[in-house]
């Protein structure tokens, strides 16, 4: 049995992890389940040969001083590999993590647009946590391919191992491998500050110096993004903290309160069909409430805050984010609340808002989204309340127009009527002066005449008729 086909054949069944151990068949994890092949258990001898044929006489030598070496392993047309060997009982064992060659977008991953925001930020420390296997590292990967293909920047890795393969795009793209590029990580996060990054990415804090380097690339204007194991924001800020003696941990609580703009745990949880597996995420974003708290050591505060910020700043609680993905039919009820890491609100929150959700089965993760359809709703009754108001007022006017038109209307008729009566008198006038201008016309007439027959008189033209004659003619 040889490790390669192992690694091909747990690619073609979907598998995230294959586990090696004497005494035991091959080992599988399937969507959150190990599951054991169907094959004789391996040998001492078979386990050794397998992982010592990979390691390089560096990673040999670790394994034997350290008792535990990270390494990583690619199998050429089938996929890259995270694994560690270590010791157990006195003898060889190991677990390899699958990691893709493609590189899947936040959008095929199913994760609110929010975490694209943060890939715009000029400078601050982002932080993905969660526990082993919650997907941290894909999504890590998923947000420096978007800045490769988005942002004109150098981005520079440092990880151990190096689990995924980036490609340069409108962004330059150094990735540096623990062990094999660099032999410490505070060592290698204090050569890229003489590097010219602009996106640092370090594959985990690990221990103090590591998080105070990180912390001082974020202060010194870079976009730092990196992974803690922890469970949720709260928890990541004491985490921190704690890794620092007590006299330091105020000016460390200063530091993180300016650089720190968002954390985001995520879990990975069983999807409705249980084939495959879903996202659930807080997500906590820098505000100045937040940074308030952190200062002040706050953190117990800090949950209720997120949770309240869900409108303006797009952040979520873990309970929220499971209200998302089972609203969307994306996980069950009994998931959600096996998942949940404080079932009593989120049975509280479900209640109030599916009174009938525990009656039986209601099968993305971004809360805001129903957050978002609880608003427009909200806004659709009052609107419509507005309207029907809106509607009673206007119905009132129109009542009063059509009163306002039908007097009008009255007026005018009577008007059109008057002005009826008026024509019908202009043509009465009109015909009596035609008639007297006529009178009149035959007068001059015969005036005329008249006159003409006097001037003749006078002018001798005309015989005298004595008998005719009168007044002082005669």
């Amino acid at each position: 049995m040889e490790l390669d086909q192992l690694l091909a054949f747990m690619t073609k069944q979907g598998a995230s992890d294959l586990h090696l151990k004497p005494t035991r068949p091959p080992l599988l994890r399937l969507t959150g389940r190990l599951v054991p092949l169907k094959a004789e258990a391996l040998t001492l001898d078979q386990v050794k040969d397998m992982v010592y044929k990979i390691l390089t006489p560096m990673q040999t030598r670790r394994l034997e001083e350290k008792l535990s070496v990270d390494i990583g392993y690619g199998v050429p047309g089938v996929a890259r590999f995270r694994g560690n060997v270590y010791m157990q009982r006195g003898n060889v064992a190991a677990v390899f993590r699958r990691i893709p060659y493609e590189i899947k977008s936040v959008e095929s991953l199913n994760l609110p647009d929010v975490l694209l925001e943060m890939t715009a930020m000029p400078t601050g420390l982002v932080l993905v946590t969660g526990a082993t296997g919650s997907g941290k590292s894909t999504t890590l990967a998923a947000l420096i391919k978007y800045i490769s293909a988005n942002r004109p920047v150098h981005v520079i890795t440092i990880e151990d191992p190096m689990e995924f393969l980036f490609a340069d795009g409108m962004a330059s793209i150094s990735q540096r491998e623990l062990g094999t590029d660099t032999l410490h990580f505070r060592e290698a996060l204090r050569n890229a500050m003489r590097q010219d990054p602009d996106v640092i990415m370090v594959g985990e804090m690990r221990d103090p110096e590591t998080i105070g380097t990180v912390i001082s690339a974020a202060e010194t204007g870079h976009l730092v993004f990196s992974t803690l194991h922890t469970n949720s924001a709260a928890q990541t800020i004491d985490r921190i903290l704690d890794s620092f003696p007590a006299d330091q941990q105020g000016q460390v609580r200063t530091q993180l309160a300016q650089v720190l703009k968002a954390v985001v745990s995520m879990k990975l949880v069983e999807h409705a069909d249980g084939r495959q597996r879903v996202a659930a995420l807080e997500i906590m974003r820098s505000s100045p409430k937040i940074a308030k708290m952190i200062e002040k050591g706050e953190t117990g505060e800090m949950l209720e805050e997120i949770q309240s910020s869900v409108g303006y700043y797009r952040m979520q609680t873990m309970n929220q984010s499971l209200i998302a993905l089972l609203v969307h039919r994306e996980i069950t009820y009994q998931e959600a609340m096996r998942q949940s890491p404080d079932p009593e609100d989120l049975s509280l929150k479900l209640r109030n808002m599916f009174p009938n959700i525990e009656g039986g089965d209601m099968a993305t993760s971004d809360f805001s989204e129903i957050q978002e359809l609880q608003q427009f709703r909200r806004l659709y009754e009052e609107q419509e309340e507005k309207v029907k108001l809106q509607i009673g007022e206007k119905d009132e006017r129109i009542a009063d127009l059509t009163t306002a038109l039908g007097e009008r209307d009255q007026v005018v008729r009577d008007q059109d009527s008057r002005m009826e009566a008026m024509r019908r008198e202009a043509e009465k006038m009109r015909a009596e002066y035609g008639r007297l201008k006529d009178e009149a016309q035959q007068k001059i007439e015969k005036q005329q005449v008249r006159i003409r027959e006097l001037n003749a008189q006078l002018s001798g033209n005309a015989p005298q008729t004595p008998e005719k004659r009168q007044g002082i003619f005669r």
